[in-house]
C-alpha cells in the first residue's frame, strides 16, 4: 500500500512502482507528463487514485492487466461494513496503513487489511483521447471517476460490461454521440454523472437511468428524454386518436362509394350527353326504341293468343 497523496510532488509518475501494489494514491500533487506504461504492471492493484494532478496524454489500454479488477468479487457492501472491524481488536499487533481516499466522489478513510474495494480515479487532470474499449475487461470495478479531463469521442458501449459498477463519473469532458444503451445493463449503478459533455439524442429508456436526478445529464445541449424536461422530437407529436371499428369501416367503404358515383355519372352523361349533342343519334335512338316496343308488342300478342287457344281447348275437354 502506498499513499503519497496531498503533497507537492512534481514531475512524472515514477516507473519503479512496485508490481505488488494493491493500493496506490498519488492524488492532490503536481505530477505531470503522461501515464507511464509501468502502471500496466500493477496486476494486483485494487485502488488506483491519480486524481488532481497535471497528467496529460492518452489513457492506457492495458486495463485487462489489472487482474484483481477483472475477476468477480464478493459484495462490496459487506466489504465496506467490515472495513474497520479490526482497528481496535484485543491483542492486535502490527502496523496498519490508514489512507484518506476518494470513494464514490467522497473522501473515506481506508484500512489496509480490508482493502478489497475496486476503484480507479483519474479525475481532474488533462487527459485526452477517447475511452478505450478495453475498459470492458474490468468486470469487478466498483467505482470509476474520469471527470474533469479533456476526453473526446463516444462513450464506448463496452462500458456496459462493468456489471459491478456502482459509481460512474464522466462529467466535464468532451464526449459526443449517444449515451450507450448498454448502461441499462448495470443493475448496481447507484451514482451516475454524465453532465457537461456534448452528448446528444435520447437518454436510453431504463428504470435506472430515468431514476437519476436531471443534474446527472445537464450541460448536454442536444440530450433529451426523461428525467430531463426537454422532450425528444418524436415525443412532441400529438398522439393520434385511435380509430373505432365503425370509423374504420366507413373509411373502407369510401372508395366503393366513390367508384359507384363515378360510374353512374360516366354512364349517364355518356348516353344522354351523346343524344343531346347529336341529332342523328337521337333519330337512331328513337327508331331503336320503336323497334323494341313493336317487337315486345308482337311477342306479347302472339303469346296471349296461344295461351287463350290452349285454355279454350283445355276447358272444352271438361265441358
Amino acid at each position: 500500500m502506498l499513499d503519497l497523496g496531498d503533497n507537492r510532488f512534481s514531475g512524472p509518475i515514477p516507473y519503479w512502482l512496485g508490481q505488488q501494489l494493491q493500493m496506490l494514491s498519488l492524488r492532490g500533487n503536481q505530477l505531470s507528463g503522461s501515464l507511464p506504461l509501468s502502471l500496466c504492471d500493477l496486476t494486483n492493484i485494487q485502488l488506483l487514485d491519480l486524481s488532481e494532478n497535471n497528467l496529460s496524454g492518452l489513457i492506457f489500454k492495458c486495463w485487462k492487466n489489472f487482474s484483481a479488477m477483472s475477476q468477480n468479487v464478493f459484495s462490496t457492501t459487506q466489504n465496506v461494513i467490515t472495513m474497520f472491524e479490526d482497528i481496535f481488536s484485543p491483542g492486535y499487533e502490527g502496523y496498519d496503513l490508514f489512507a484518506l481516499m476518494m470513494w464514490k466522489g467522497t473522501e473515506r478513510l481506508f484500512k489496509n487489511n480490508k482493502l478489497i474495494l475496486r476503484s480507479i480515479d483519474l479525475s481532474s487532470n488533462q487527459l485526452t483521447g477517447d475511452l478505450p474499449e478495453e475498459i470492458g475487461n474490468l468486470i469487478a470495478l466498483v467505482s470509476l471517476n474520469l471527470s474533469s479531463n479533456n476526453l473526446t469521442g463516444e462513450i464506448t458501449s463496452m462500458i456496459g460490461k462493468l456489471t459491478s459498477l456502482e459509481f460512474l463519473d464522466l462529467s466535464r469532458n468532451h464526449f459526443t454521440g449517444l449515451i450507450p444503451h448498454s448502461l441499462t445493463q448495470i443493475d448496481r449503478l447507484s451514482m451516475l454523472n454524465l453532465s457537461n459533455n456534448n452528448l446528444s439524442g435520447r437518454i436510453p429508456i431504463g428504470t435506472q437511468l430515468q431514476s437519476f436526478d436531471a443534474s446527472s445529464y445537464e450541460g448536454n445541449a442536444d440530450l433529451c428524454g426523461k428525467p430531463l424536461d426537454k422532450k425528444c422530437p418524436r415525443d412532441e407529436v400529438a398522439p393520434q386518436k385511435p380509430e373505432t371499428h365503425e370509423e374504420s369501416s366507413q373509411e373502407d367503404k369510401k372508395p366503393i362509394y366513390l367508384s359507384v358515383a363515378l360510374g353512374f355519372i360516366t354512364g349517364f352523361w355518356g348516353l344522354w350527353g351523346s343524344l343531346f349533342l347529336s341529332r342523328n343519334w337521337r333519330h337512331t335512338y328513337v327508331l331503336f326504341l320503336n323497334y323494341i316496343i313493336d317487337t315486345v308488342y308482337v311477342f306479347m300478342v302472339l303469346n296471349v293468343n296461344k295461351f287463350q287457344r290452349r285454355l279454350r281447348g283445355f276447358l272444352e275437354k271438361f265441358v
